[in-house]
């Protein structure tokens, strides 16, 4: 049996942190300088995890925007050699403290989402696509804008405080309002959009 999560005065169980973590709020904290950190420390443990089937593994959404403020979750996407292994790495990683809720991949068959929790609260995202697929590219560009574009960047944040603050307790309206502005961002960069929806910074 797994350990109990201790919660200082209760103890909460794997199960329980899960549940609670996949009906968590949307909320949203200034940035953290030790979010990168983070990020380095627990691509250590994927690499050692499932690094023979990953070509790279990157640092995106908000949390990985210098003083973008955001949802206090590490989002990772690892880029796979070959798709056609994903269930198999996607066993792996649950067998090594990710959770996977498969409703979650509904409308993005071209990646899976996992995820990290303690206490009932997410500490990580982890999406497992193609590496160099559509799906990637339009991950690591849209980060790699907001870096570099402080009006694009304070744009966003300006949507991303007004969603939060209108679907606190729906994560996927959340998602779903930032849709347009991603496209618009990307289209305007030179891009081709595709199914932007589940981008989740």
């Amino acid at each position: 049996m797994a350990p109990a999560i201790r919660t200082g005065r209760e103890a909460m169980s794997p199960d329980e942190s899960c549940r609670l973590a996949l009906a968590e709020p949307v909320r949203l904290v200034p940035y953290d300088s030790r979010w990168p950190a983070c990020f380095d420390a627990e691509r250590e443990r994927v690499m050692g995890c499932i690094g023979s089937h990953l070509v790279h593994v990157c640092h995106f959404g908000s949390t990985a925007v210098p003083g973008m403020a955001a949802k206090p979750t590490i989002d990772i996407i690892a880029g796979l050699r070959d798709m056609a292994i994903v269930d198999q790495v996607l066993q792996r990683l649950c067998e090594h403290g990710y959770s996977h809720a498969p409703e979650l991949d509904l409308g993005a068959p071209e990646r899976r989402f996992l995820f990290r929790h303690a206490d009932g609260h997410r500490t990580h995202h982890l999406h497992l696509v193609a590496f160099d697929a559509s799906t990637w590219r339009e991950r690591i560009r849209f980060r790699d804008l907001l870096r570099s574009d402080p009006r694009l960047r304070a744009s966003y944040a300006a949507l991303k405080r007004e969603l939060a603050a209108r679907h606190q307790g729906d994560r996927d309206a959340y998602t779903r309002g930032k849709a347009e502005f991603i496209r618009g961002a990307l289209t305007s960069a030179g891009e081709v959009p595709g199914a932007v929806r589940s981008i989740p910074c």
